[in-house]
This record gives C-alpha cells, sequence and structure tokens, in this order.
C-alpha cells in the first residue's frame, strides 16, 4: 500500500506541517519512532535538497530515503517544507539561564538544538571566591537562584539534574581562569600562576569544554599579554580544542586585534573562531575589507580560521564597558568606588567624552536592562532620553545609574553598518552567533529589553538575508549554521543529516519564516519553524513548543 493511500485509509488528515500518531488498527512495524514525511531534506554539507524522507529510531537518524508511513509510530508532514540538521548558536552567553527555565524558548523555537556557551571570555567555571560571591548576590537577587558549583563538573551536574530543552556545549573562559588564579588585576602572571592557569585550561577541555575563549575588552581576560594567550591556547590544541576570541578591538585597533588574533593561532597551532566579527563606530567602516583580507590570507596559511556575527548592526553589553579598563580591575565595589572618586571625576568624564564622540550622539545607546526597580523606567530609553528625564547630563545619569546598580546594566548601542553586515554574512567563512541567550516571553527571563539577537538571529538570516537579500544561497547558508559548526568545535555525529547521527532537526517553511523581535518590542518568537527535534524527541511541534526536556550536555568529541 503506498503512503497516500495508507494515509487516506487511516483516516489521517495530509495537511502539510501535520504530524500523526498512527491510529489503532494499521498495521505498525515500529521500525521507526518518527518518520518526516517528503520534506525538501538538506543534508547541511551544502547540496541541493532533495524530496525525501527522513526515518528515526531513538535519538539518531536510521533512514534518509522513501520509507513506508506505516512503519513509524509517528509521522510529520513536512511537504512542502525544508527539513534539515538543527541550528547550532556558536556564540551564546546561556548558563543560569537554564536553571531558571530549561525550555530557552526563544532558542529552540528559532530552530537552535545547540548552544556553545562560554564565550567572551567569560564561564561560570572556574570562579574565584570574589566571583562566586558577587554572580550569587546576583542570581539570588535576580532569579532567587541558589549557586552551588565552583568548577566545569558542578556545573554540569547541575544542569542535568534540572534538564533542559536543548544540547549545552560551552568553552572555558579565559577571564575566568584568570580572575581565579591572578585575580582581577593588570599585572602579568607568575611562572606559577601561568602553570596555574595551564592546568585549569586543560581540566576544563577534558572535562568536556570545547575549547578556550578570550574577551579582550573586558576585565581581567584583558590584562593578558599575547604571549600568555599563546601558552594557553597551546595546552587547548594539544587537547582539540578551539581558540574564540572577542578580540581587543572591534572599533580603532580592529586591524591591529585581527592581527594579534591570527599570530596566536598562528603560534599555538589552534584552530580559530574570530567572535561577531565586525568593524565598530562609522569613522572604522572602511577597515573592513582589510580585516576580511587578513583572514582569506591566514586562511590561506594554513591556518583553520572561521568568524561569527548576529544578522544586525546594534551590539550589547555592559554599560559599564564604556570606562577605561583599568577602573574596571578588581570588584563590582571598587569599580563603583572609582566612580564616586572626585580626584578622577574629570579624566573619566574626559575619557566617555572620546566614546561618544565614537558614536556620534549618546541617542545611539539604549538602557536594556538593570536590577531595581526604581530605575526600570529607563529600560528601552536612550540615554540623552535617560538623562533629559533625569536632568542630568548624559555623563552624570551614565555614572549614577552604573553606581545605583552596582555596575549591573546592559545596553544596546547601533554602531555597524548595514553594508557591512551583508558582507559578512555574505562571505563563506562567517557563520551565524547569536551573542545572545536562552530568554523567553514569560517569567523572570521576560524582563527588560534585550537585545532582539536572542529571539531572531537564525530566522533573521534565513529569512531577510537569504529569501529577501539573496546574500547566499540557502543551502549554504544552511551549511554554516549546522556542519560547518559541528566540525569545528568538535560537537560529535551532529550537524548533517545522515544515517546514524543524532536526531536533532528543523522542519521549516522557507516562504515565511522570519523574525518578530525588534528593539523595542523584542521578547517576541519568529514564524515559519514548525518543527524542532532535538536527540529525536519534538521540542516543537507546529510551532508550539512542547513541555519535553530532551537535551543533552554535548562534551567535546574525542
Amino acid at each position: 500500500m503506498d503512503r497516500r493511500n495508507f494515509l487516506k485509509k487511516a483516516g489521517l488528515v495530509m495537511g502539510a506541517g501535520s504530524i500523526w500518531p498512527l491510529v489503532k488498527g494499521c498495521k505498525q512495524h515500529k521500525d521507526f519512532g518518527i518518520i518526516i514525511l517528503g520534506g525538501r531534506v538538506f543534508d547541511g554539507l551544502g547540496s541541493e535538497p532533495v524530496e525525501t524522507d527522513v526515518g528515526i529510531v531513538g535519538d539518531q537518524i536510521k533512514q534518509v530515503g522513501r520509507i513506508p508511513a506505516d512503519k513509524a509510530k509517528a509521522v510529520i508532514d513536512a511537504r512542502g517544507l525544508c527539513v534539515c540538521p538543527g541550528f547550532i548558536d556558536v556564540h551564546n552567553h546561556t548558563h543560569a539561564e537554564l536553571l531558571v527555565n530549561p525550555h530557552a524558548e526563544s532558542a529552540v523555537r528559532q530552530g537552535v538544538t545547540t548552544l556553545v556557551s562560554g564565550n567572551c571570555g567569560w564561564s561560570p567555571h572556574p570562579l574565584s571566591a570574589e566571583e562566586a560571591a558577587d554572580m550569587g548576590e546576583y542570581l539570588k537577587e535576580k532569579f532567587n537562584l541558589e549557586l552551588d558549583w565552583n568548577d566545569i563538573n558542578g556545573f554540569f551536574r547541575r544542569l542535568s539534574k534540572r534538564g533542559m530543552a536543548l544540547n549545552y556545549s560551552t568553552l572555558v573562559g579565559q577571564g575566568s581562569i584568570r580572575g581565579a588564579v591572578v585575580g582581577n588585576n593588570d599585572r602579568p602572571p607568575k611562572p606559577e600562576e601561568l602553570e596555574k592557569m595551564k592546568v585549569l585550561v586543560a581540566k576544563n577541555i577534558q572535562a568536556g569544554a570545547v575549547g578556550l575563549s578570550t574577551g579582550l575588552g573586558y576585565a581581567p581576560g584583558s590584562f593578558a599579554q599575547t604571549d600568555e594567550l599563546i601558552e594557553l591556547c597551546k595546552v587547548a590544541a594539544r587537547l582539540g580544542g578551539v581558540y574564540a576570541t572577542h578580540m581587543r578591538s572591534e572599533g580603532d585597533q580592529l586591524l591591529e586585534a585581527v592581527d594579534e588574533a591570527i599570530q596566536i593561532a598562528r603560534e599555538a597551532k589552534i584552530s580559530l573562531q574570530i567572535s561577531h566579527f565586525k568593524a565598530s563606530y562609522p569613522r572604522n567602516w572602511n577597515k573592513l575589507d582589510e580585516a576580511i583580507g587578513k583572514i582569506e590570507a591566514a586562511r590561506r596559511e594554513g591556518i583553520d580560521v572561521h568568524c561569527d556575527r548576529y544578522p544586525y548592526i546594534a551590539s550589547s553589553t555592559g554599560l559599564a564597558a564604556y570606562f577605561p579598563l583599568w577602573t574596571r580591575q578588581g570588584t563590582a565595589e571598587e569599580f563603583v568606588q572609582r566612580l564616586q572618586d572626585p580626584e578622577l571625576d574629570a579624566k573619566l568624564r574626559a575619557h566617555l567624552k572620546k566614546r561618544e564622540q565614537q558614536h556620534g550622539s549618546w541617542d545611539k545607546v539604549i538602557i536594556a536592562d538593570l536590577i531595581t526597580d526604581k530605575n526600570k523606567k529607563y529600560i528601552g530609553k536612550n540615554i540623552l532620553e535617560c538623562a533629559q528625564e533625569s536632568g542630568k547630563e548624559p555623563y552624570d545619569f551614565i555614572r549614577d545609574i552604573l553606581i545605583e546598580e552596582k555596575r549591573r546594566v546592559s545596553k544596546v548601542a547601533f554602531t555597524m553598518s548595514e553594508d557591512n553586515l551583508k558582507k559578512v554574512l555574505k562571505h563563506s567563512l562567517v557563520g551565524i552567533g547569536s551573542d545572545g541567550y536562552a530568554l523567553a516571553d514569560h517569567g523572570p527571563l521576560s524582563e527588560g529589553k534585550p537585545h532582539p539577537r536572542s529571539y531572531g538571529s537564525f530566522p533573521r538570516a534565513l529569512g531577510k538575508y537569504v529569501r529577501e537579500e539573496k546574500l547566499v544561497p540557502l543551502a549554504e547558508m544552511i551549511r554554516k549554521l549546522t556542519s560547518v559548526p559541528a566540525k569545528k568545535f568538535g560537537l560529535g555525529p551532529r550537524g548533517v543529516i545522515s544515517k546514524d547521527h543524532i536526531a536533532d532537526l528543523v522542519v521549516f517553511d522557507q516562504k515565511t519564516i522570519i523574525d518578530k523581535a525588534t528593539f523595542k518590542n523584542p521578547h517576541q518568537y519568529p514564524e515559519g519553524i514548525e518543527y524542532v527535534l532535538i536527540n529525536g524527541q519534538p521540542v516543537v511541534e507546529k510551532g508550539a513548543q512542547t513541555d519535553r526536556l530532551p537535551g543533552k550536555i554535548v562534551k567535546k568529541a574525542t
């Protein structure tokens, strides 16, 4: 009996995108748990799609090809839809958010099946006593969550005990390691401290971290010189890890920062991932072509270099990042004390004046989130609006709100060029990394006005930049979101639709897929994602999320 006659006899509706459990009275061979029927299957390797079926047993793909529909417990009708490997978010910052809400809706609803977290030099392990106290206070105040780990094994245990909807992998942050050994101080490590840091790099990668990350614009990681970073990367390279870097500059010293990243990769013989690759501030936009040229030359030299980028022209980080690195040494309390020091006032005002000149105006910077209720009225407003409302000059508003919030203020800043963004997204060495968090439109993770990249990066890439702008063929963009990062970060048999690969899969409508999140209303899920399967289990069905938590800790494949 062919599939159409079988389904007709079984009384099953054949609307595209539907899922049918096989009804009683029908012969059930149960060869497959789920069959994804008749979709345009993209293998993730860049091949053109083939209209065929995908058969799943447990958490694995067991057949790609025509399969009788009566051989499965459930059938997903994917006719007219695209079927591809699950998207891998190579640049993510989720950690305790999964303990607050394990469903990770803002990621899963985009089709993301695996996160690579621990980026920009910070990971929730290892934790110094000071960092543990600061983070513990924040988690308790923000989420009523207890911090009960201090290393990667403890964090993995806590995640596994809680359960999660999607897969989680992580880098170990060089800033976290330096903070745990040297402290938040601008000084070179002693020889014995360097050895301790190298041991921590090894321990974290041996425990499952996929590599080492740096955030060279942030203290304390920024206090490391190039030779120190090379030594740590040699350890990561020996264990097969990746070096993912938020470079020392993405603006005025962009080209020098690219040179440093390539030098580290060359001398350490390590695979390089340049995070959120961009040229920030109008006066630096013309540097992008030369930066790309340097990366292409490194690739020709034999350096395994890739980049990631979110598909937006605004960045987001802490408001404190506008202040000089020397002010950010030590604890949050020490940072606040420096802001309150009248002897430093003129120096800090002059520094922020230069930062304002980079933007052109403080109206390019929006308050995204903070902690205290009394200041939440400023969320979603730009610095000039906030200053006017508070009756202060912009510098005084920035200083005072950082003092009141104990440094915990995040901001969104419009610093980039749309033309440059298109050029970056089009490049064969650039994939998508949200630079976001796993959030939700409900509960404690729905607060503030975070950057919409946490909700929309992948559908925006596929909808706006593939379908509408036609920057990249669909098969090529899918390759950059799936098989390339799976191989780069050593995530095992993921990222490809092939026999015996893990059934992390997305079923989407290329005619409708698009992001809906905006800067004014970021907590909105995208359209066009019909199904998301993670480890063989449907976590999104017909565009709605289920309660399933099939996610796993994905450690570096050995």
